[in-house]
């Protein structure tokens, strides 16, 4: 049956046209190189830009180092699923054995390091080793040998190295933790810290300029002649005789040796007068700033400041929140390394990404918790029979 006046419509009720409609490729229209002719020409972002920086931040703040590998082994466990025991089992059991870089095996040590160049350089890049033949190996890219570009449609990206195109595009995994917007490259988790850390390292190299003196003595040795010792010359021998008794005594290391003089003669330690400036405050209140960036609870480095037990468990409920918040930036880069792999293996089944459940606490908590949950569940099951 034919609706009258309908004869032009086609699906979705639109009226069908005597040649089709060509539809322009889909392109970005708010991008800041939208409306730029020669844009494209400098667009170029090399990938392991500032990295030096926010390198030698890890090399000397102990506790930025410690902070970043704390995140990367709380969150690093997972497995593959499929809905196939047997396709999850041989695919995790490959993974688990996969070769990396050379130098490592396992997908865990693939996404370590990615991890820590994401958290450390706000980028991180890597590339499957694989062909139609078969799944050879992971390898974490070297950003400093990177650059990246936007596509025609500025809103894909292209990987260069020595300016050249790439030729496999699909290998190639990249992650940018929190961009902004219209940037490729991500931010990095330290930012901000390098002020703060000079400031912090300045402490710490003046405290050992402090103990550096402080260890090593110098001495001031004042002789004031005599009413009788006026001249000039008897001032200067007797001086001088001082200065070798003195520095006879002070360069004796097998033997005690005492300084005798006669006169008016003092001696003091240079410096003995002035208090050291006291750094507890000033130091805390650095590495407060540094471990706020971080997101890790103070106690999780090794810092025993005042806390209750709510703010303890708090804190590690906001940690956790951070680790999933970084699961989830990882997580479509190993579902597109699955997927190749079951592509390869000519496997036509949906992949997801199983991670390990967070545990911040000890098991007597965990212990305690399902307790508390069974007890709650009991009081609520005799509550509803009694009614």
């Amino acid at each position: 049956m034919r609706w009258k006046g309908c004869e032009d419509l086609g699906l979705f009720g639109k009226r069908k046209s005597g040649k089709a409609k060509e539809t322009a490729a889909a392109a970005v229209q708010t991008s800041a190189f939208s409306n730029r002719r020669y844009a494209r020409m400098g667009s170029f972002a090399n990938l392991g830009l500032n990295n030096r920086v926010y390198r030698s931040l890890r090399e000397n703040v102990p506790v930025i180092d410690a902070a970043v590998l704390k995140i990367i082994r709380l969150m690093n466990d997972f497995t593959f699923e499929t809905g196939s025991a047997a396709v999850d089992a041989e695919m995790n059991g490959f993974f688990e054995a996969v070769d990396v870089g050379g130098n490592q095996t396992g997908i865990s040590a693939f996404v370590s390091t990615y991890l820590s160049d994401l958290l450390t350089y706000g980028s991180a890049v890597g590339e499957m080793i694989a062909d139609d033949n078969g799944f050879y190996a992971l390898y974490n890219g070297e950003l400093s040998a990177l650059e990246v570009k936007r596509a025609q449609n500025d809103l894909d990206l292209e990987f260069y190295n020595g300016g050249k195109k790439l030729p496999r595009q699909d290998l190639i995994v990249f992650s940018a933790l929190n961009p902004e917007p219209g940037s490729i490259l991500g931010t990095s988790l330290l930012r901000g810290l390098p002020f703060i850390s000079d400031v912090l390292m300045t402490v710490y190299h003046t405290i050992g300029e402090n103990w550096e003196h402080a260890g090593n003595l110098r001495y001031a040795v004042t002789y004031k002649p005599a009413d009788g010792d006026t001249d000039a010359g008897v001032a200067k021998n007797r001086a001088e005789q001082i200065c070798r008794a003195w520095q006879d005594a002070m360069s004796s290391r097998d033997t005690v040796k005492d300084f005798v003089a006669v006169g008016d003669v003092s001696v003091k330690v240079i410096g003995a007068d002035n208090n050291v400036l006291s750094s507890e405050i000033p130091v805390r209140q650095l590495l407060e700033q540094i471990i706020a960036k971080t997101g890790l609870p103070p106690y999780m480095l090794g810092f025993s400041w005042s806390t209750t037990e709510r703010m303890s468990q708090q804190q590690a409920d906001m940690l956790t929140t951070e680790l999933e918040a970084y699961r989830k930036i990882i997580t479509p880069v190993l579902i597109r390394i699955a997927r190749k792999y079951l592509e390869i293996r000519g496997v036509d089944l949906p992949v997801s990404v199983k991670w390990a459940d967070i545990t911040l606490q000890d098991e007597t908590e965990h212990a305690r918790a399902r307790l508390y949950t069974a007890q709650a569940e009991k009081l609520l099951k005799e509550g509803c029979n009694d009614g």
